[in-house]
């Protein structure tokens, strides 16, 4: 019978993580979003009561040369006094905003499946310290990438928090209720 209850819990562990993990991803993105959109409403607000915030472009001033051909009110990547403005729908660093940019974190749903199973069977086995190795091994496989990106660092850590915890709820659940 105690096989059954290290089956079902090494089940549940490493494949019933993936939607707690999920859902916590969004609920910080939920967080972040809202925090965002405060900031926005701050900047926004701070800009309303700023008085030096307040420019207004004389279509009669407008520079002549290329941009010259536009109609009055189009951004077309033209300058206002001296400075340049992106064209709309255009990034101002002038990079397109088309394409995605490369995966971070590839592979994370198997690791992170892989990772649960582990914990699991270390609290199952009494080898706590085992748990040590798999953080080890986990951050030093992703080291270059957490170095060079700090939104996956972020992903990173909440991910594994969540897993790691499901995980070891889930076990210690199944040792002090049907292993005991």
């Amino acid at each position: 019978m105690n096989a059954f209850w290290i089956a079902a819990a090494l089940l549940a562990a490493g494949f019933g993580g993936w939607p707690v993990t999920a859902l916590v991803f969004r609920l910080a993105r939920t967080i972040d979003d809202r925090a965002d959109a405060a900031k926005a409403a701050e900047r926004e607000r701070a800009a309303q009561e700023d008085p030096a915030a307040d420019v207004t472009v004389d279509p009669e001033l407008r520079p002549q040369g290329p941009s010259a051909s536009a109609k009055p009110g189009q951004s077309d990547g033209e300058s206002v006094d001296g400075e340049l403005t992106a064209a709309s729908g255009q990034p101002a660093s002038g990079v397109p905003g088309g394409g995605a940019g490369p995966r971070i974190l590839r592979g994370g749903a198997i690791i992170g499946v892989l990772e649960r199973l582990g914990v699991c069977l270390a609290i199952l086995t009494g080898q706590p310290v085992a748990i040590a190795y798999i953080v080890a091994i986990k951050g030093l496989g992703r080291f270059a990438e957490l170095k060079e990106t700090p939104v996956a660092a972020e992903r990173f850590i909440i991910g594994t928090l969540a897993s790691m915890l499901w995980a070891a709820g889930i076990a210690a659940a199944v040792k002090v209720i049907f292993l005991a």
